[in-house]
């Protein structure tokens, strides 16, 4: 970017969401190093828009086709707010690593405009978990709590794949993979883990806060063991992997939250 640099919060709302944040210009290196330290911020807020939708429309009611419309209208709402930036990350690493090629052509299939089967497989498979399992969640404010941490925890996960190395060179995989400590990875984690225990014990108590935390580890988990399969297959990260890796860990958080009610 020429000139002075926005601030980081900014730049990250602008890249990783469809709110209007006011950057212009192009991406730096620093610039995008620093803006991927506050995806978290940004699924607590996105997360927090989806949860609002499950609040205003009353999710826990009798009728199962009434929760799932409202499940539905959540992830719906999350979809719009991130101008469905990491559905389409999904959808390509779904088609690039579903190809079984060597890497450089399954990262020739991923840079395509178009969705193959694998893709449009993934989409629909994820979506339908997504809102089935938080249709499966009871209680309205559990839901609405798992919701928001599926959103963070999946950023987090990013956060914690920025460890590798980029699978090419160009786009934005090649900002910020590899440009984070092991110091922020790490802190950005605990913080994650420390929040969730400690909210949900003054929530609920011991029992509530060994579910949120059983969903916290398993979501950095699903998202780290898809790291390693990119790693293996591509060599390293894009930006439609990092897409996937958010949207494979914020979708096991939110089945873990329904199968331990």
């Amino acid at each position: 970017m020429t000139g002075r640099r926005p601030p980081a919060w900014r730049v990250a709302l602008s890249l990783f969401t469809a709110i209007p944040a006011g950057v212009d210009g192009e991406l730096d290196d620093e610039t995008a190093a620093r803006s991927i330290m506050w995806l978290p911020w940004v699924g607590l807020l996105v997360g927090g828009i989806g949860a609002c939708v499950l609040l205003g429309t009353g999710l826990g009611g009798e009728s199962s086709a009434k929760r799932l419309l409202e499940a539905a209208l959540a992830v719906a709402a999350i979809a719009a707010a991130t101008g469905g930036l990491h559905l389409d990350g999904l959808a390509d690493t779904a088609d690039g690593l579903g190809s079984r090629r060597p890497a450089a052509d399954a990262l020739a299939i991923m840079r395509r405009s178009d969705i193959g089967p694998m893709g449009v497989a993934a989409l629909v498979l994820t979506l339908l978990v997504q809102v089935t399992a938080l249709a499966a969640v009871p209680r309205a404010p559990l839901a609405a709590a798992a919701l928001v941490l599926a959103e963070v925890t999946g950023r987090v996960s990013v956060v914690a794949a920025t460890s590798s190395p980029a699978a090419r060179p160009g786009g934005f995989g090649a900002l910020v993979a590899g440009r984070t400590t092991g110091a922020d990875r790490a802190f950005t984690a605990g913080v994650l883990v420390v929040t969730v225990a400690a909210a949900c014990v003054t929530a609920g108590g011991p029992a509530l806060a060994a579910r949120g935390l059983a969903a916290t580890v398993a979501g950095l988990a699903a998202g780290r063991l898809l790291q390693r399969i990119a790693e293996r297959r591509l060599g390293g990260m894009t930006g439609d992997v990092f897409g996937a890796i958010l949207q494979v860990s914020a979708t096991t958080v939110l089945v873990v939250a329904a199968l331990a009610d």
